[in-house]
C-alpha cells in the first residue's frame, strides 16, 4: 500500500502524525512546502516526521510540475490524502490514487463549501460547525463524502479554540476511517447539491468592525479574528487599533442615546464600554498599531472617544 500525504501547517503535521501510526506498516510520500515568513514554521518539522518513519519526504508547492512527471508516472499510488494543503492538485494527479483521493473541510458540507469556512461559521454566530471527510473531485468540495462530525462552538470560543476542535476532529475522523479506506471499502454519500451553501474568500480587510450592528455581531466578528489571526479593527484618533477580546455584558445599561463607537463607560484594569448599534460592548485587550497590547481602559478613557471606521 503506497499512501501520499500533501500536508502543511501545524495541523498537517498533526494528521501525518496520526496517519504514520494508523499505517505505519504501509508505505509513504509526502509533500510539503516552506511557510511563509509570517507563519509559525512546520516544514522542517514535517520533514523530520516523515524520515523518522522512513517515509519519502519531497519539498514543493506545485506536485503537477514537470519535475515529478517521473514520480506520478513510475509509482502506483493507492491513496492520496491533502490535508491545508493550499495549491492546485489537478485531476491527472489525483486520479492516479487507486483507492481515492480524500481532503478534509471545515463544515459540515454541503454546507460552508469554500472559503474560511470556520471563521464565516463564527461570524455568522453559528452554533456549530463542523469536519467532512470527503474525496477530491474537479468541483470545489463536492465530492462523495466519507464521514462527517459536528464541532460545537461555544458563546466564549475564540477562533484557535475551534481551529483546536476542529484538528482534534481531522484526527478522529481518520483514525475511525483509515481501515475502510485502505481497504477500499469505504461507503461514500453523494452531497445534495441544491442544499449548498457557499463562502467568499475573507481576508484581513473584512474584519474591520462597523460600530453601528449588533454588540453580538461585533462579538462575533472580535473572536472570529483574533490570534492567531490579525484581529478586528477599527480606528482611533487616525490610528489603526486591533480589539484582541471583548465581552457582552450581562445587564447593559439601555442608552436611549447614542453614538455607536463612542466611549460609554470605563472600568479600570478591566475594560471600556464602546455604544453599538443596538447596545453595548465592552473592549478588554486592545492594541495601537506598532505599539503593545493593553487593557482598554488605559487608552480609552475619555467619553468624548469615538472609534471610526476610517483612519480620518
Amino acid at each position: 500500500m503506497h499512501i501520499v500525504v500533501l500536508c502543511a501547517t501545524n495541523r498537517g503535521y498533526r494528521f501525518l502524525e496520526r496517519v504514520l501510526e494508523l499505517g505505519n506498516e504501509h508505505k509513504f510520500t509526502v509533500f510539503s512546502f516552506r511557510e511563509d515568513p509570517w507563519e509559525p514554521p512546520f516544514l522542517d518539522n514535517i520533514q523530520e516526521l516523515a524520515e523518522q518513519h522512513q517515509a519519502t519526504f519531497y519539498e514543493s508547492r506545485n506536485v503537477s510540475h514537470k519535475k515529478w512527471n517521473d514520480f506520478w508516472q513510475t509509482n502506483d499510488i493507492d491513496l492520496i490524502f491533502m490535508v491545508s494543503w493550499r495549491y492546485l492538485v489537478p485531476p491527472r494527479i489525483y486520479n492516479l490514487a487507486e483507492l481515492g483521493a480524500y481532503v478534509f473541510h471545515d463544515s459540515l458540507l454541503p454546507q460552508y463549501r469554500g472559503f474560511a469556512p470556520t471563521v464565516w461559521a463564527m461570524i455568522n454566530g453559528e452554533s456549530q460547525t463542523g469536519v467532512t471527510l470527503f474525496e477530491v473531485v474537479e468541483d470545489v468540495d463536492a465530492g462523495d463524502i466519507a464521514d462527517q462530525q459536528a464541532v460545537p462552538i461555544t458563546q466564549v470560543d475564540t477562533i484557535a479554540m475551534v481551529v483546536e476542535k476542529v484538528t482534534q476532529t481531522y484526527l478522529d475522523l481518520i483514525t475511525k476511517n483509515f481501515d475502510t479506506l485502505i481497504s477500499g471499502t469505504a461507503k461514500l454519500t453523494p452531497q445534495n447539491h441544491d442544499d449548498a451553501t457557499f463562502t467568499c474568500k475573507w481576508t484581513p480587510a473584512d474584519a474591520l468592525i462597523d460600530w453601528t450592528v449588533s454588540s453580538q455581531s461585533i462579538y462575533n466578528l472580535i473572536r472570529a479574528t483574533t490570534r492567531p489571526y490579525p484581529g478586528a479593527f477599527c480606528y482611533f484618533e487616525g490610528r489603526k487599533l486591533t480589539i484582541w477580546s471583548a465581552e457582552l455584558q450581562d445587564k447593559p445599561r439601555s442608552y436611549i442615546a447614542r453614538v455607536p463607537g463612542r466611549v460609554a463607560e470605563i472600568y479600570k484594569d478591566v475594560g471600556t464600554v464602546i455604544l453599538t448599534g443596538d447596545s453595548t460592548i465592552l473592549l478588554k485587550d486592545v492594541q495601537l498599531d506598532g505599539e503593545e497590547i493593553v487593557n482598554a481602559s488605559q487608552l480609552l478613557k475619555s467619553p468624548s472617544t469615538t472609534l471610526t471606521q476610517h483612519p480620518n
